[in-house]
């Protein structure tokens, strides 16, 4: 199922919007949460939890927002991107709003977490994650995380991790994919892609421009998202893309999943860039509107 979204304006940020799948006009409206703040509880309010979550002996930096309301909540985890500027926080507090937790961390060696960035490392990092949430009598119970409902989403670098990680785990509830970065596919010569790596160094710690095309180049065929695909075909799963020059490899990666027998797997194209900066509430309500379908 395709769905492609326009532009939207003010109006029709209140009013809903056009969505059109395969030429059939379908009336959509922006999920009340993108827009309204949920009643006050004040016996189980929503709060901002700081994590530090252990990996490989050492522990990174993560946030839980919490949902308000008793008992267990469904939960999203968002892994950002190379190096991660955009980490989609209008998202995760949308969600919030949804009445999902959100939990967003960083990589070792990116935005302050201990340790050397390496593209391999993000994919341990990220089973880690999923690893301390679920952990039943502390971590789940205490910040009210439904461990039968934790949803995987991902954007650019972190839409790999996402593909990859939720390939290896069919516990999660679904999974997320926001102009998915292909690690595997390194294009064009080593000084292009060194010069590539030299734009995404800040707030990276322990790696150059020439260590990390070097890894992508020896792991292109191990890194190739689509060896995600087997395991992604037994999950539901949402594949966004945007005009940034990454949905032919979505598009790849949705058959490669198809032939795999995947029958739950739908996508939305927005005409924005790789941030989505003029699209934000059409991506939340997309996604908003995912999970709200997940059983």
């Amino acid at each position: 199922m395709t769905l492609a979204f326009g532009k939207l304006n003010s109006s029709a940020v209140l009013a809903g919007f056009l969505v059109f799948s395969q030429g059939t006009a379908l009336a959509q409206s922006i999920p009340p949460a993108i827009f309204t703040d949920p009643p006050p509880d004040k016996a189980h309010p929503a709060k901002m939890t700081v994590v530090h979550i252990p990996t490989h002996g050492l522990l990174i930096n993560g946030v839980v927002y919490q949902a308000s309301g008793a008992g267990l909540h469904p939960t999203i985890v968002i892994c950002h991107g190379l190096p991660g500027n955009e980490k989609n926080l209008d998202l995760a507090q949308a969600a919030r709003r949804a009445g999902w937790n959100a939990v967003t961390f960083n990589y070792r060696g990116s935005w302050g977490s201990p340790g050397n960035f390496r593209f391999a490392q993000n994919l341990e990092d990220g089973a880690a994650v999923l690893d301390y949430l679920r952990t039943p009598s502390t971590n789940a119970a205490a910040l009210g995380i439904d461990t039968h409902k934790i949803v995987l989403a991902g954007h650019s670098m972190g839409g790999w991790v996402t593909a990859m990680t939720a390939s290896k785990d069919p516990a999660l509830a679904g999974a997320i994919l926001i102009s998915a970065a292909d690690m595997g596919r390194t294009g064009g010569t080593r000084e292009q892609l060194v010069a590539n790596m030299a734009d995404d160094m800040e707030s990276l710690a322990g790696a150059t421009p020439q260590t990390m095309a070097d890894e992508i180049t020896a792991n292109a065929k191990v890194f190739s998202i689509t060896n995600a695909a087997p395991g992604l075909a037994k999950l539901p799963l949402l594949v966004i893309t945007s005009d940034d020059g990454l949905a032919p490899a979505a598009t790849v990666l949705v058959k490669a999943i198809e032939a795999q027998g995947g029958k739950n797997v739908k996508t939305a194209h927005f005409a924005t860039d790789h941030s989505y900066s003029d699209h934000r509430i059409a991506l939340e309500s997309a996604v908003l509107e995912w999970l709200a379908g997940l059983k």
